[in-house]
């Protein structure tokens, strides 16, 4: 890392593209974001709430992926203008002090320790698909092995590197998924525009409310990865390139070029990891709802894999043991790459380290990059309900999205200079955003609850 992605120097500074095409040489940071979502979310959040409710609940998965996005970019909007991290904006707020820092630093703090459960859920899923491709190594050392093989891949903290693996991971996988979708017009379980329609109807049965909750806060954007997002603005030279507001006609210019191209960023990603969450869904809800195979523990992997056997015969369980292994590897890569700085952050803003030093924060980045998939294999061994993990995982996203949506109202109403106040359109889109996710994340709790 340099000192330029997480500070102003003179000598970064850029102007922005100045069209469509060239904009797109400047993408990235969406990448990464779908690495990380198309993962738990869609091979095993979205594939078990289709088992569980059939097509009745397809409309929670497409609002799921499209509402949020408006979240992400009034964030990193903020970012680009500002140049500060999340947990500096966190820490800005107003009320209650803890030991020095805001209260929402340390509430994010517990948050994301309780949503470990997540991620060892998922290190689980891989243990059990390698356990399936070779039986004579048990699902434990599975999931001790996978934890230094991912830290490896990340602790030298290279963004130009996580970047490229996370594009590499989720293509392959995307392309075989659509495949199975096609071919499943040739099975018994064609999917019928009836079924699709029924799906959009805004219903909600009582049975899968928990399961809708989690699909909500874990599939598109969730809370913590619109965090993330903004770590990747960063690094990759977004704010930088901006510079450091001197309120002139040239910064304002920079500006509002550099937010541009992360919007494009943001609005491909949503379309790459809507697209593909609906497919997972459909699947799910076509073959395991109608065969009453719902994934459940160890046996989640042999479950889900149905959805391509039965498209695309036996044979294409040996690929689609490669392809769920890619696709959850990549929500392992791109979460720990993600979950090192945000706890770095963390650390930073509480005092326990700066931030801001180059070597104190590649450190930090360093040993997070080895203690948490360490940890993240030991809960799972402890616990061994990966898909429970994971739809657990997605209610605690669900509560720390609630958080990001009261700090981005500050943020837009507090602290967004005046000749960036944006149009009446921009506004209802965000404000819609807002309410929806607002509802359907308070209602499910409250049913959760009760």
């Amino acid at each position: 890392m340099t000192a330029g992605q997480y500070t102003y120097e003179q000598q970064h500074i850029a102007s922005p593209p100045a069209n469509f095409w060239s904009r797109l040489k400047y993408l990235g940071p969406g990448f990464i974001l779908s690495a990380s979502i198309v993962g738990s979310g869609e091979l095993i959040a979205t594939t078990t709430l289709g088992a569980r409710a059939g097509f009745v609940t397809f409309w929670v998965i497409i609002i799921s992926c499209l509402i949020k996005v408006m979240l992400q970019i009034e964030f990193a909007k903020h970012t680009i203008l500002s140049g500060k991290t999340p947990m500096q904006v966190f820490n800005r707020m107003p009320g209650m002090r803890i030991k020095n820092s805001h209260w929402s630093v340390w509430f994010f703090f517990i948050l994301m320790l309780t949503k470990m459960l997540q991620l060892g859920g998922i290190i689980g899923g891989v243990a059990i698909i390698l356990n399936m491709s070779f039986p004579s190594i048990s699902i434990t050392l599975f999931a001790i092995l996978l934890a230094p093989l991912v830290a490896l891949l990340i602790y030298r903290g290279y963004y130009q590197f996580i970047e490229k693996f996370s594009l590499l991971m989720i293509g392959l996988f995307t392309i075989f998924t659509f495949i199975c979708l096609i071919f499943l017009k040739y099975t018994p379980y064609a999917i019928t525009a009836d079924q699709i329609w029924q799906g959009l109807q805004f219903q909600l049965p009582p049975a899968a409310v928990a399961v809708a909750i989690g699909a909500f806060g874990i599939t598109g954007v969730g809370g913590d990865e619109i965090i993330a997002y903004n770590y990747w603005c960063l690094e990759k030279g977004y704010a930088s390139k901006t510079g450091i507001n001197n309120h002139t006609d040239a910064w304002e210019k920079r500006a509002r070029g550099w937010i541009r191209v992360m919007q494009l960023d943001a609005v491909a990603a949503m379309i790459v990891y809507t697209v593909m969450t609906a497919a997972f869904y459909l699947l799910g809800a076509a073959v395991l709802h109608a065969s009453g195979d719902l994934p459940e523990g160890y046996a989640m992997i042999e479950s889900l894999s149905r959805m391509y056997t039965e498209s695309l015969g036996p044979g294409a369980k040996v690929f689609f043991m490669l392809g769920a292994f890619m696709v959850l590897f990549s929500t392992l890569f791109a979460a720990l790459a993600a979950w090192t700085r945000q706890f770095s952050d963390v650390f930073g803003q509480l005092g326990w380290i700066d931030f801001f030093d180059n070597k104190e924060r590649a450190k930090s980045i360093a040993i997070l990059s080895w203690t948490f998939p360490f940890l993240w294999s030991l809960i799972f061994i402890f616990i061994k309900l990966p898909v429970a993990m994971v739809i657990a995982g997605g209610i605690i996203t669900s509560i720390i999205l609630l958080l990001v949506i009261w700090v981005i109202i500050h943020l837009r109403y507090k602290q967004l200079p005046s000749n960036f106040k944006p149009k009446l359109t921009y506004d209802l889109l965000l404000w819609i955003s807002i309410v929806v996710t607002i509802a359907i994340a308070v209602y499910g709790l409250v049913q959760i609850w009760a």
